[in-house]
């Protein structure tokens, strides 16, 4: 079985991001693994222990989304492959879908692993993008997983629940946090992983229409709050609705 994980490399939640023309400044930023492909690549790491079979890990940005594969490289996945893009825009979300599926198509991918939402865009759209170009199912949010053969049996999270989805391989399958608990890399394994090949591939050329950021700029400052005083819970109730009514005009 030839199993993929889409590792996005995405900015440490800490970062105090800074606006720099059409992008972010990023100068000091910390780069990490984006949270919820941690799930993906233990889902894809156990069921190699399980049944067998290869992992690669696959990153589509700039040059600094290396440390990214190194990351998965020390965790124990077999292959990792750069698709360099120094173009890149997280918000592209049709061209990544494209990008990424193009590749995934030539390498024949049985099992395509990625976690349920990205931290930066949170968009959740190019797993299932991705699916669409392949032509094979897609199960988000999985929580439980198992493959047999070319069997597929999952649970997914859905509101209120959850709910057993079963299909066969090829399929796009994005992790859950309750999917399970990611592993640490070893000394070992971080050691081993910066000297470990990381295939670099050009982007492929893809027919789709892409999206230009032209700017950005930080929300307003919320304004500072307000106490409403009066002598009675009753009188203070009676300045609120004047308030929303006559001031915010929300009621």
């Amino acid at each position: 079985m030839k199993i993929y994980v889409l590792v996005k490399q995405v900015p440490d939640t800490e970062t105090n991001l800074k606006i720099a023309g059409a992008g972010i400044n990023e100068a000091g930023v910390k780069w990490i693994v984006s949270p919820f492909d941690e799930h993906a690549l233990e889902a894809a790491l156990r069921l190699k222990e399980k049944t067998g079979g290869t992992v690669t890990a696959v990153s589509l940005g700039p040059d600094r989304v290396v440390e990214t594969l190194r990351t998965a490289y020390a965790l124990g996945v077999d292959h990792a492959v750069h698709l360099k893009d120094d173009s890149y825009n997280v918000l592209d979300v049709s061209y990544a879908a494209a990008v990424l599926a193009d590749y995934l198509k030539a390498e024949g991918a049985d099992l395509i692993l990625t976690g349920h939402i990205a931290i930066d865009s949170q968009s959740s759209m190019v797993p299932a993008m991705i699916a669409e170009h392949l032509g094979c199912a897609n199960i988000n949010s999985c929580v439980e997983l198992n493959v047999d053969g070319t069997n597929v049996d999952a649970k997914r999270e859905i509101e209120g629940g959850t709910a057993r989805m079963k299909t066969t391989l090829p399929v796009v399958i994005t992790a859950a946090k309750n999917l399970n608990d990611p592993r640490y890399p070893s000394l070992k394994g971080l050691m081993a992983a910066k000297k470990k090949q990381i295939e670099t591939k050009p982007a492929a050329s893809v027919s789709v229409a892409r999206i230009e950021v032209v700017s950005l700029e930080l929300p307003p400052a919320r304004p500072a709050g307000r106490i409403i005083d009066g002598d009675s819970p009753e009188a203070k109730a009676t300045q609120l609705v004047q308030a929303l009514r006559n001031e915010a005009k929300v009621i």
